[in-house]
């Protein structure tokens, strides 16, 4: 994170607004992927699922995503879905007025359809693919985004790949390394991000990561680190999975992420994940990157971490004031927490 987009962050956080948008832009997604609990019904926290809820196609969608972008004005708007390549039609319009606007985007995907090559033009852009380990792994839990499809969709671009480590890959011995070895080398892949399995509170599914697996995760991740260097994750963020942010209150990520979801007014609480997350088993890559960026001693011994909760509380009053002032204000990022 560079002391600019810090700065810039930490301004959006003292006026109560929210630095960070996502937004399920459809609820459509072409995979069914094992462990996956978008579907169900405490994903939006009520009585309905992500597939009852209604969402937008063409000029619908377009101004929707954009009437958000310009009420909460995000320095970084993710965009997932279900599967935003499933609305690549109406990305290719907003995409472009999205950089125009100085908004930088991240999409992710599954990439199982080519991705427009238009997109590698945009500056403020970043696709994320998301693969479930090895091939045979992959495949078998994402078709019809196969390895094959990917590599042919991905060919002309320089993207991200994004790996969530389960269960069932640490009980292979040297599997991050060989799934380092076959994505690194490719020179249309620009890093590799880690994530390990999120799961609700009470799943015990095979996805989830056990506490000796968790460990030989992160000692595996340590340790590669030095030899890929396209691993683009720092020490201090892979130790924080030992350790992740005890709740939602806690977690920075969570606390200035404002998520919304398909009918592009339902927030998603208490983070991305919706439903009930069990946080002692949180894998998220950026609640630890954000947590390590939590615990950096400034000088004095303060934590950036007490220097945020402070601001937060500066932000929710500054909200409020507004308010009380007859502005029209965002929910601020104490208010969400809570």
């Amino acid at each position: 994170m560079k002391t600019i987009e810090v700065i810039q962050a930490w301004g959006r956080i003292l006026t109560g607004r929210f630095p960070v948008l996502s937004i399920e832009i459809t609820k459509e997604c072409p995979l069914h992927c094992p462990g996956c609990y978008a579907y169900d019904t405490s994903h939006l926290g009520g009585s309905i699922n992500l597939r009852q809820l209604a969402d937008f196609k063409g000029e619908a969608l377009i101004e929707g995503v954009l009437a958000l972008a310009r009420r909460y004005r995000p320095l970084h708007l993710s965009i997932v879905g279900g599967d935003p390549l499933v609305r690549f039609r109406e990305l290719e319009i907003l995409l472009p007025k999205l950089n125009q606007m100085g908004i930088f985007v991240q999409i992710v995907t599954s990439a199982f359809r080519p991705i427009p090559l238009s997109w590698g033009r945009l500056s403020k852009l970043n696709v994320v693919v998301s693969i479930d380990g090895l091939q045979l792994e992959h495949d078998q839990r994402r078709a019809p985004a196969t390895y094959d499809r990917i590599l042919r969709n991905i060919s002309e671009h320089y993207v991200i790949i994004h790996c969530t480590v389960t269960g069932q890959m640490m009980k292979k011995a040297g599997y991050l390394e060989e799934f380092l070895n076959f994505w690194c080398p490719r020179p249309e892949i620009k890093k590799v991000w880690v994530s390990f399995f999120t799961p609700q509170k009470g799943d015990h599914s095979p996805e989830c990561l056990g506490v000796e697996e968790r460990d030989q995760a992160i000692h595996d991740l340590l340790s590669l680190r030095r030899t890929f260097p396209k691993l683009d994750m720092r020490e201090s963020t892979i130790r924080e999975f030992a350790q992740p942010p005890h709740s939602p209150a806690e977690c920075i990520f969570s606390r200035t992420t404002l998520n919304i979801t398909a009918d592009l007014k339902t927030t998603l609480s208490p983070c991305q994940f919706g439903g009930d997350p069990d946080c002692s088993r949180c894998g998220c890559l950026a609640s630890m990157a954000l947590a390590s960026v939590g615990h950096y001693q400034l000088p004095g011994g303060i934590s950036l971490g007490r220097v945020f909760q402070a601001s937060t509380q500066i932000g929710s009053r500054f909200s409020r004031h507004s308010k009380d002032g007859g502005a029209v204000q965002e929910t601020g990022c104490e208010n969400r927490s809570a």
